[in-house]
């Protein structure tokens, strides 16, 4: 089984506000076709849900934010998902939509949801969830971002490889030049303050890339622009990208 994360910046502009690249959408939909195993697709929220969550100072902490800011990210992220699952069964594709309420209760999964969703994308459709804003209890609400939910799902559904794809060619160690980390196999500060937004950016992909390395399990950054390169991975091609490498003793 393969999870796959869709950025937020590839798959909307966040330059501009609720704008999302379709063409892009559709070209790695049509990739995913290419992909002979059960596949969980996460998305991001981009120009959408993390738009609003900018907007109404809404961030990964539970604490009691404005109601009408949740209500807001929520819809959002449906209409930003509609998006996706459209563009699957444009594709002659078969998505199950999962809100992430599905199988979450406040900040936790739940194991025998999670495995339910083993079952769905082992019968052939795929499931798509996606970060949102979610309730907590005791009147608070947080950001649950994709990243998060990536290491939720690998950590209870073992997949064979999680895949994130990025706006970028995968992880640099310099900003600057742009120089390509092909593997990484342990933490090093690589991290700059200037690739950071709301729910993380670069920085909690990485931290949560590391975890799920951690448990055991490959995780490659690919540039989601060049969607070939996302079949190359799964199929062990010439991988270009970064490797986050599994550590076997996980």
């Amino acid at each position: 089984m393969i999870l796959i994360k869709l950025g937020g910046s590839i798959i909307t502009n966040k330059e501009k506000p609720l704008t999302p690249k379709k063409k892009t959408i559709d070209n790695l939909v049509k990739s995913l076709r290419k992909i002979n195993e059960s596949i969980i697709i996460v998305h991001g929220g981009g120009s959408y849900g993390h738009y609003w969550s900018v907007k109404y100072d809404m961030h990964t902490k539970e604490k009691k934010y404005d109601l009408r800011g949740v209500a807001i990210i929520k819809n959002s992220m449906i209409e930003l998902n509609k998006i996706i699952l459209d563009s699957l069964l444009k594709n002659k594709l078969s998505p199950y939509c999962l809100p992430p309420t599905d199988f979450m209760t406040g900040n936790k999964p739940i194991v025998k949801k999670v495995k339910e969703i083993e079952k769905i994308a082992k019968s052939g459709m795929i499931p798509v969830t996606f970060g949102d804003a979610l309730w907590f209890g005791q009147k608070k609400t947080y950001i649950l971002s994709g990243d998060k939910i990536m290491t939720h799902l690998a950590k209870i559904l073992r997949p064979r490889l999680s895949i994130f794809a990025l706006n970028e060619d995968g992880l640099y160690s310099d900003l600057k030049s742009k120089k390509l980390i092909y593997e990484l196999k342990e933490e090093h500060p690589i991290i700059s303050e200037n690739v950071m937004d709301v729910t993380g950016g670069m920085t909690r992909k990485v931290e949560e890339a590391l975890k799920i390395a951690k448990m055991g399990m490959n995780v490659f950054f690919v540039n989601g622009n060049k969607p070939e390169r996302i079949v190359k991975a799964v199929k062990n091609k010439k991988f270009e990208g970064t490797l986050f490498k599994g550590k076997r003793n996980a």
